[in-house]
C-alpha cells in the first residue's frame, strides 16, 4: 500500500474500496454492471483486506439486479404468484393533481404510473427518499393489489367524497417499501476539508483512482491526467456544455456513461426534442430534466428527426436551461457533450485543423457551436491500456460521483472565481461566461477545500483553473472562425489573476 493509500484510507475510511480492474473487470464485466453499482457492491462484500466470494457477489446481482428480458417474470412472481419482490432499481414519482393518488414508474422496465400506486402510508415513510430528485435509485419491493382490492386505491385519496365507482376495477402494482440506494449520508464539508490533507499531484492521483484508472499508468505526465479530469467537469458544474474529439479507444463512452448514475449516454441513433427536452403527446419532461448531463457519444452517427427543431432548442437551451416546447416552457440544468471520434487527418496538436466539419449538420452554425463553452483535445488522452486499468485502494465510485453532484449545488465556488478573475476590457459576454464556469468546475474538483480567495496561490489557480479554462475555450472561438468568417481572427483575450488575494 503506498502512502498516498494510506492516507486516503485514514481519512475517507469506509468510502475507500480495493479496485484491481485487471481481475475485477472479468468478474464485473459477465455481470454487466456500471462503476458505481460495482463499488456499491463491493463496499458491501469486500474484507479489510480487499477480497470477496465471487460467488456470493453474483449471487447478490442475479438476485436484486434484474435485467430488461427478467420483467416478465417479476410481472408473473408478483400478479399472478402474489409473491412480494425486492430488487435494486431507479424509480420515478408522479403526484395525480386531481385524484391526489401517488404513483410510481420504472423507466429502466417500462412499468409506468398508470400501473402502479403507492398506499398513504407506505408513501409517508419513503417519500423524503423520493421528491427530491427526478428519478431515485434503491431497493424496491413490490406486490401486487388485485382488481377486487380496489377501494384500497383511494386510501391516499385527499377528496374522500369522489364515488370510488368511477375508479373501476383495475389491478395495479403496489410499492411496499423502498430504501434509497445511496444508504449513507453525504458530508459535503468532511470531503472540502480533507483535501487539505494530499498535495495537488496526490489529489489528481486520487481523482483518477475515483473514476477507475490507475495514475501509473500515466507515467508522470501530468497533461494527460488533466485532460482526462476535464471530462469530469460537467459532473461538478451546472450547465457546462463541452465538445471532445479524440481517437477511438480512449474511454469516452467508458466515463460518460458506465462511472455517474446522474448522466446519460446516448450512442449513435435517431434523438428527437421530444426525447430530448418534452414530449407534448406523453406530458412528459425529456433528458435534460432527469440528468446532470448528456452526452451524445459518436455524435457523427446520431440523426435528428427535424433538424431545424432541433437547433432551435438548443441554441436557446444551451444559452440558458430555458425550453420551450409547444405552451410547454421548462428548466433544467443538464450539461451536453457532444463527443466524437476524430480522423487523423483532422487532428491537430493545437486544434488548428477544420474538426467541426465531422460532425452533423445541426452543428455547422457558428451560433449554435458559441453556445458550447470548451474543447477537450481528446488526443492528449492515451488509448485504453491494462496500465490504466485502477489498481489499489481508490475512492468508491458511486460516493464520489455523489459528491461531484451535491458540489453542483454550491454556489460559492463561482463566487470566490469572481473574485479572482480579472476580466480584460472588451471581453466577449460569452467567452467570459465560459472561462469562468469552466474555472469554477476545476476549482470545485482539483480544489474543493477552498472556502475564500487566500485560500489557493494566484500560481495554482492560474496554472489549474483560469489558463486551462481560457484554452479550452480558444479552440471554440478558433474553430468558430472556421465555420463563420465572422469570428476568424477573434482570439480570446488574456483574463488574469487578481493578486489582492495572494497567498505565495
Amino acid at each position: 500500500m503506498t502512502i498516498t493509500e494510506e492516507k486516503l484510507k485514514d481519512c475517507f475510511d469506509e468510502m475507500v474500496v480495493y479496485k484491481d480492474l485487471k481481475k475485477q473487470s472479468n468478474v464485473f464485466s459477465a455481470l454487466s454492471l456500471p462503476s458505481f453499482m460495482r463499488d456499491w457492491i463491493l463496499r458491501k462484500f469486500e474484507d479489510e483486506n480487499g477480497t470477496f466470494d465471487v460467488e456470493r457477489v453474483s449471487k447478490f446481482v442475479h438476485t436484486y439486479l434484474p435485467k430488461k428480458e427478467d420483467w416478465n417474470s417479476i410481472k408473473n412472481r408478483v400478479v399472478i404468484e402474489q409473491e412480494t419482490v425486492r430488487f435494486l432499481a431507479k424509480v420515478s414519482i408522479d403526484i395525480d393533481i386531481k385524484t391526489g393518488q401517488v404513483s410510481f414508474s420504472l423507466p429502466d422496465f417500462g412499468l409506468s404510473f398508470k400501473d402502479t400506486m403507492i398506499d398513504g402510508d407506505v408513501w409517508d415513510e419513503c417519500k423524503a427518499d423520493l421528491i427530491n430528485e427526478y428519478e431515485t435509485w434503491g431497493m424496491v419491493e413490490l406486490g401486487y393489489q388485485s382488481p377486487d382490492e380496489y377501494e384500497h386505491e383511494w386510501s391516499f385519496n385527499v377528496n374522500k367524497n369522489l364515488d370510488r365507482s368511477k375508479a373501476g376495477k383495475k389491478g395495479k402494482i403496489k410499492l411496499l417499501s423502498f430504501k434509497p440506494f445511496c444508504p449513507y449520508r453525504i458530508d459535503i464539508d468532511y470531503f472540502k476539508d480533507a483535501r487539505k490533507e494530499f498535495s495537488t499531484k496526490e489529489w489528481i492521483d486520487i481523482l483518477l483512482g475515483a473514476v477507475d484508472y490507475n495514475a501509473d499508468g500515466y507515467n508522470d505526465d501530468e497533461e494527460k491526467k488533466l485532460t482526462m479530469l476535464t471530462r469530469l467537469l460537467p459532473f461538478i458544474e451546472k450547465r457546462l456544455n463541452l465538445i471532445e474529439l479524440a481517437p477511438k479507444g480512449t474511454g469516452k463512452s467508458y466515463l460518460f456513461g458506465r462511472v455517474s448514475r446522474f448522466g446519460w449516454l446516448s450512442s449513435g441513433g435517431i434523438m428527437s426534442r421530444a426525447k430530448m427536452f418534452y414530449d407534448q403527446n406523453r406530458h412528459m419532461e425529456g433528458l435534460v430534466a432527469g440528468n446532470d448531463f448528456i452526452t451524445l457519444d459518436e455524435v457523427q452517427t446520431i440523426s435528428f428527426t427535424d433538424t431545424d427543431e432541433m437547433r432551435a432548442a438548443l441554441k436557446g437551451y444551451l444559452e440558458s436551461g430555458v425550453y420551450t416546447v409547444g405552451n410547454h416552457e421548462g428548466t433544467a440544468y443538464a450539461g451536453m457533450i457532444l463527443c466524437g471520434n476524430i480522423s487523423k487527418a483532422s487532428m491537430e496538436e493545437d486544434g488548428y485543423g477544420n474538426m467541426f466539419a465531422e460532425l452533423p449538420k445541426v452543428f455547422h452554425e457558428s451560433a449554435l457551436i458559441d453556445r458550447f463553452h470548451g474543447f477537450i483535445k481528446g488526443w492528449n488522452i492515451p488509448r485504453m491500456n491494462d496500465d490504466l486499468k485502477a489498481s489499489g485502494w481508490a475512492l468508491n465510485s458511486e460516493y464520489f460521483c455523489s459528491i461531484m453532484h451535491e458540489l453542483r449545488d454550491d454556489m460559492s465556488y463561482r463566487a470566490i472565481v469572481d473574485e479572482l478573475v480579472v476580466v480584460p476590457d472588451g471581453a466577449d459576454t460569452r467567452d467570459t461566461e465560459a472561462v469562468k464556469r469552466i474555472s469554477t468546475a476545476y476549482l470545485k474538483l482539483l480544489f474543493p477545500n477552498v472556502r475564500q480567495p487566500s485560500d489557493i496561490s494566484s500560481d495554482d489557480f492560474k496554472r489549474y483553473c483560469l489558463d486551462r479554462a481560457r484554452k479550452m475555450r480558444d479552440t471554440i472561438k478558433y474553430q468558430l472562425g472556421l465555420l463563420d468568417d465572422e469570428y476568424k481572427g477573434k482570439d480570446i483575450p488574456v483574463f488574469t489573476v487578481c493578486r489582492d488575494y495572494d497567498n505565495d
